[in-house]
């Protein structure tokens, strides 16, 4: 096993576990930067290794009747086939383009990647304002089978092609286009992401696209990751970590966009680590001053009463 990769994987676990999202939009980036794995390589197992990952989330989600079934399978029925046709794409963009290809999926990844994070960032601090209007489920007439039939299409082509956004572009979807609570929102968003991370993954198996030892490193850290983050956000405001995950997936996208050959100031992708350091020591700063508010509320242990015997 490799100690590095799984801790890294247990990085990754933590925030999925918190967020909800993030799998897919940080391994990814993580192995083609840190570890240097190709690309191609680095979509097909981050898929398969999610996948697995995703089906534990979605049967633990299925349980705690958290999931919108219809609004599910319905944006199944655009997101697998669309899936298995990205990754068709990528294999006839990768024989197109020969050795230049690497930058051509790195390019789209950051691209993605910065979408993703602008939009988890919108959804932090401006989608909160639709909560008055959210629901518990879904009445799929057809106006709603086709929106999220498109919303499938589009996840799921993105998604097969790059490993990334299934997270981040179905949770923004599912608020804004069927204003679901949060936690059907999260429910159906795991339970899809399931379904369609392993129709994704199988098509990169197929093509030969995944490397299972990495995948088990990955395993290895990720799922004792998702099952401590599930714990740890109850601590910490959601809308706190969404934003701190929408800056780490911008900060990945201008990272990859400088490794694919953009030119972007060091200065520029040194401040989004150090942007989420600040964010944390506030999140600690201020649960040390509820903390010390609390103690002073309830004030001093009074005396004990004097004995009457």
């Amino acid at each position: 096993m490799d100690p590095a990769i799984a801790a890294f994987g247990l990085g990754v676990g933590l925030l999925v576990g918190m967020t909800g999202i993030g799998g897919g939009s940080l391994m990814t980036p993580l192995l083609i930067l840190v570890f240097g794995i190709n690309p191609v390589t680095a979509v097909g197992t981050d898929l398969a290794y999610g996948a697995v990952t995703k089906t534990v989330g979605g049967f633990k989600h299925l349980r705690q009747r958290t999931v919108d079934m219809p609004l599910s399978l319905w944006m199944g029925a655009g997101s697998v086939p669309a899936a298995i046709g990205g990754v068709y794409v990528l294999e006839a963009i990768q024989r197109a383009h020969g050795a230049a290809f690497d930058n051509v999926l790195i390019t789209a990844l950051a691209i993605t990647l910065l979408f993703c994070g602008i939009m988890t960032l919108a959804r932090a601090l401006f989608l909160k304002r639709i909560l008055g209007r959210e629901r518990d489920s879904v009445a799929m007439g057809r106006p709603e089978k086709v929106r999220a039939v498109l919303l499938g299409v589009v996840v799921g082509f993105v998604l097969g092609a790059t490993s990334a956004g299934s997270g981040a572009l179905i949770a923004v979807g599912l608020i804004m286009l069927f204003r679901l609570v949060p936690q059907r929102v999260v429910g159906t968003d795991v339970f899809h992401a399931a379904i369609l991370l392993w129709a994704a993954a199988l098509a990169h198996i197929v093509a030969g696209n995944v490397d299972f030892v990495l995948a088990g490193n990955i395993l290895a850290g990720s799922i004792p990751g998702v099952w401590a983050g599930s714990h740890l956000s109850v601590r910490i405001p959601v809308a706190t970590l969404r934003t701190i995950l929408a800056v780490v997936l911008i900060g990945s996208g201008l990272g990859l966009l400088a490794k694919s050959g953009v030119k972007i100031p060091a200065a520029v992708l040194g401040a989004f680590p150090a942007a989420v350091v600040l964010m944390l020591l506030g999140v600690a700063l201020r649960g040390r001053k509820r903390g010390a508010e609390g103690a002073d509320a309830v004030g001093p242990t009074p005396p004990p009463l004097p004995s009457r015997g």
